[in-house]
Formats: structure tokens, sequence, C-alpha cells
């Protein structure tokens, strides 16, 4: 059969004034999307206008412009970008905590004692304040390695399989996903959840060794080896989106 034509959209983002200001609102296609819908980027805040893949884009510009109210109310509700600086508060293991740049110039990151203005648990930073942002990113994501691979392993050996590699990476659409050649990949973000939702993500996708679905024999399977699936499952609906508040512009 002939391929059908790629459609390309003429603009990949436009613009609709809410209370007088401009909201930037960007265009994607999706071979999966069956309507038209708007919503808020996890990884970015931003609105974001899904168009399915013979849909008009004339179409989905109306669409979203009528949908003002309710997009108004969400950007009222979404919480503001928490950037890697001295004296912000992130998660850590489910936990708060305070980042604090300790004025060396060498040394390791640590999360190590108490700091003394808020009483949280600080990670302590050392290192030129230009770098700060870029070394609490790697600190977290070797973190986040060292939590996942012992818990992918304890399930692996579970269901008797073994994963090809494990990737961290900063991932926006998913927390998790299992390639066809065995590649297990997760976002760093995961780290900063309890450590309950981190294994279950870690079950889940070795899961995917075992069946490449979301059958029922998957989600028995799963809950065979991770049997807090229900109470991961019900955290991550509820907060895993303001995981993304945190980070670097």
């Amino acid at each position: 059969m002939p391929q059908r034509p790629r459609i390309i959209d003429p603009v990949e983002s436009f613009d609709i004034v809410i209370d007088g200001q401009a909201v930037r609102i960007a265009i994607r296609r999706s071979t999966r999307a069956r309507r038209y819908t708007l919503r808020l980027s996890h990884a970015t805040g931003e609105p974001l206008l899904v168009i399915p893949p013979r849909g008009s884009l004339q179409r989905g510009l109306d669409f979203a412009r009528s949908q003002t109210d309710w997009l108004r109310e969400r950007l009222k509700r979404m919480p503001g970008l928490v950037l890697f600086e001295d004296g912000a508060e992130i998660p850590f293991r489910g936990k708060p905590h305070v980042l604090r740049h300790t004025g060396a110039l060498r040394g390791l990151v640590q999360a190590q004692g108490r700091d003394a203005e808020t009483g949280l648990t600080a990670i302590r930073v050392p290192g030129e304040i230009a770098h700060f942002p870029r070394r609490v990113t790697d600190w977290l994501k070797k973190e986040a390695r060292a939590d996942l691979e012992p818990a992918v392993f304890a399930h692996a050996a579970r269901l008797r399989v073994k994963p090809k590699r494990i990737a961290i990476r900063d991932q926006s659409s998913r927390w998790g996903s299992c390639s066809a050649n065995g590649t297990l990949s997760f976002s760093w973000r995961l780290i900063l959840a309890p450590p309950l939702v981190l294994d279950y993500l870690a079950a889940h996708e070795v899961t995917h060794l075992v069946e490449m679905n979301h059958s029922p024999r998957f989600w028995r399977t799963l809950e065979r080896i991770a049997p807090e699936t229900p109470k991961a499952e019900a955290w991550l609906k509820a907060h895993g989106a303001t995981l993304f508040r945190y980070g670097t512009r």
C-alpha cells in the first residue's frame, strides 16, 4: 500500500490571550491520539495541544481557544519551577531536603547533617556556584542509579530474567520503559519520590521482560514481586507531576 503523506503543520506553537496576557501553546501531532486534547506538559508546565494524525490544524486551534476558562484555572493551580540553587528545598527519597552551597572549591556532593536555618537535612554542594545546578543534577542521577540498579537486579532474579542495560535519563513522558532488546530506562526524578515508588517502577519495567504488554497476566506478575503496586500507583497519580517542578531552566 502507498504510504500516507506526512502532515507537516505550518506552525509549531501559537498564542492565545488570557486576562490580557499571551499564553504560548505548543502543537504536537500524535499517531496515538483519537481526539483533540489540551493539557499541561508534566516536564515544562506549558500548555500542549495534541492533534490526531489526520486532524485539522484549524480545528485544533479552535478547540484550544474554546478551552480558555479551563486553561486559566489550570495555570493558576500549576506550581512554580524550583530551580537547583542555594537554599532551594527539594524532595530526596521522598523527604524534604535543602540545597546548600558549601563554598569549598573541591569535594563531593553529600546529603549530610541538619541545616541550621530550615532544620532539614542539607544536600551540601561544593564547587563554583556557576556549576551548582549541574552538580546537583549529576549527583541526583548518580543516586538514582545507585537505588535503581539493585532494585532491578533483585526483581529480575525473582523472575529469572536479565536486563541488557539500565539507562538513567530525563524522560518527560514516562517514568520508565523497556525496549525490545532488554534495555530498561528510568527517569532520574524517581530519586525524588519515596523508595516504594522507585522500587515499584523497577519491578514494573523488569516485568516487561516477561510480558511486553499490560495484560492481566502482566499485572498479576508485577503484584507478585511488588505487592505495594497499588500504593505506589496511587502516589504517582497524586504527586508524580510535582516531581517535574525541580531542576534547571
